[in-house]
């Protein structure tokens, strides 16, 4: 390999500038994310009885666990958040003709489906199976290979500190405070690319906190039995409401976590803070359970029962992350019993038995609404994919018959609520019971609106949290809530 200088001397030289290699590491420099845990996680989500196989693998070494990964799982690079200020710098470099390695500790074959698919690089350095190219041992290859001060290094953390004292200049990918003072100590520093490090925003968006405002359902019960006024209870509602939240988010960032590559395609979700590298998949990984446990901690403190729910919401959401959102009408179904899980969760603290009315009532709406999440993929990947859109297991064709089955399901719920009007059972809650045709009526008409604006391709979030957050949605749902109110 021609670099400018005599493999295995270790002498130092001072090549001109365009015979000096320019080296480049992948993890956190070149791509904005950690690919070691990326196949751990695909891993997970695909085979994830072979986690148990981890320890034996990484028992024989971390260069022997990153090969089994790499045969195990196969990461979608072309989605990859590639770096961009550091990806115009090397086709720049490319152009005048310098000479590009790409020096990563990640395992040799995802190393060079990378290298392959930037079609940048003259030479690929990487892990084989046996010795780990990182530290130590990344800095005594490349000194070997081009002698000490012979390349130019690109690096993002201070665990490359060994390669760079070996390196004629530093190129630094500033992702820690202060990492381009400590790395002037070590060689000269040529370069400063702005890391992007990690901020709060990107952390408050992560745990989703808009996805709150479908936990408003645990309130559900009490507007139910007209003891929405009750303080007490409602104080109580707030910690339940905290309490689903907690478990929420831990299973939004699970989610997040497990669906990296699904959410890269995405014209949207591509932005996440884990899909687009703008929160460490570290972080990520120890938030989750400590969410969780905060949250169950919460419920189990409120009420036994409230715990039994929010176990089960999450175990509910976990196979649904794994498996089930990718099983046509199943994943659905899935979608509607979480919704409905939220109402049970606020009859459960309060200890008042959910009525069969509103069970049914519950699962015909939501999974109205679940359909109405998955149409709206539909639509929004259109954009991207063209004809061979699709989302999850749906296909573009598949939009027609959603829409059949979602609309139908909605109609449902209006139909099941004026049931509930002609049953005498409801007249002794409602001495003016006649009103609630009114609400009949609005709701039929939220509905259709749902429904109508998913056509349009302007449903951009969850079909809950748009209804919470849209003006017409807000003023019927209002006037709904009004009119319980009045009858009663």
């Amino acid at each position: 390999m021609s670099a400018g200088a005599s493999p295995g001397t270790g002498t130092t030289r001072q090549p001109a500038q365009h015979q000096v290699p320019l080296v480049v590491d992948l993890d956190g420099t070149l791509v904005r994310t950690d690919l070691l845990l990326e196949s751990l996680l695909v891993l997970a989500k695909r085979r994830p009885l072979r986690l148990l196989l981890v320890p034996v693998w990484l028992a024989k070494g971390r260069a022997h666990l990153k090969q089994r990964l790499a045969q195990a799982v196969k990461l979608d690079v072309t989605t990859l958040p590639f770096r961009q200020s550091v990806l115009s710098r090397l086709q720049a470099e490319r152009r005048n003709g310098r000479q590009l390695v790409l020096a990563t500790a990640a395992d040799r074959a995802v190393a060079e489906e990378v290298a392959q698919h930037l079609g940048l690089f003259d030479a690929v350095l990487a892990s084989d199976g046996t010795v780990n190219l990182a530290r130590d041992c990344k800095r005594d290859r490349l000194v070997a290979e081009y002698g000490a001060q012979g390349f130019d290094y690109v690096g993002s953390g201070r665990s490359d500190g060994a390669v760079w004292r070996a390196a004629r200049k530093a190129l630094v990918v500033q992702t820690q405070s202060r990492l381009a003072a400590h790395i002037a100590e070590l060689t000269d520093v040529e370069t400063i690319f702005d890391g992007d490090g990690p901020g709060l925003d990107g952390y408050v968006a992560a745990l989703r906190p808009h996805q709150w405002l479908k936990n408003v359902l645990v309130f559900l019960p009490l507007l139910a039995t007209h003891r929405i006024y009750d303080l007490d209870l409602l104080w109580q509602g707030l910690l339940v409401f905290a309490a689903f939240s907690l478990c929420a988010s831990s299973a939004y960032l699970l989610n997040d976590l497990l669906d990296l590559s699904a959410d890269r395609h995405h014209p949207r979700k591509r932005n996440r803070p884990f899909a687009s590298g703008g929160i460490p998949l570290l972080h990520g990984l120890m938030l989750t359970p400590l969410l969780l446990a905060a949250g169950l901690a919460l419920g189990a403190l409120l009420s036994p029962l409230l715990l039994g729910v929010l176990a089960l919401y999450y175990l509910l959401t976990l196979s649904y992350s794994l498996r089930l959102k990718d099983l046509v009408i199943v994943d659905v179904l899935t979608l509607a019993c979480l919704y409905t899980l939220r109402v049970l969760a606020g009859a459960a603290a309060f200890n008042i038995p959910p009525s069969p009315w509103l069970l049914a009532f519950c699962v015909f709406l939501f999974f109205s609404l679940a359909m109405v999440k998955r149409y709206a993929e539909l639509v929004a990947m259109r954009t991207v994919d063209g004809a061979k859109a699709h989302a999850r297991a749906y296909l573009l064709e598949d939009r027609e018959l959603l829409a059949a089955l979602g609309g139908a399901s909605g109609y449902l719920s209006v139909l099941v609520l004026a049931l509930y009007i002609t049953n005498d059972a409801m007249h002794d809650p409602y001495v003016r019971h006649q009103l609630i045709w009114l609400v009949c009526v609005l709701l039929l008409h939220w509905v259709s609106y749902m429904w109508l604006t998913a056509h349009r391709g302007r449903m951009q979030d969850d079909p809950l949290v748009f209804a919470l957050q849209n003006r017409t949605s807000q003023i019927v749902i209002a006037l709904m809530a009004a009119t319980l109110l009045i009858a009663a």
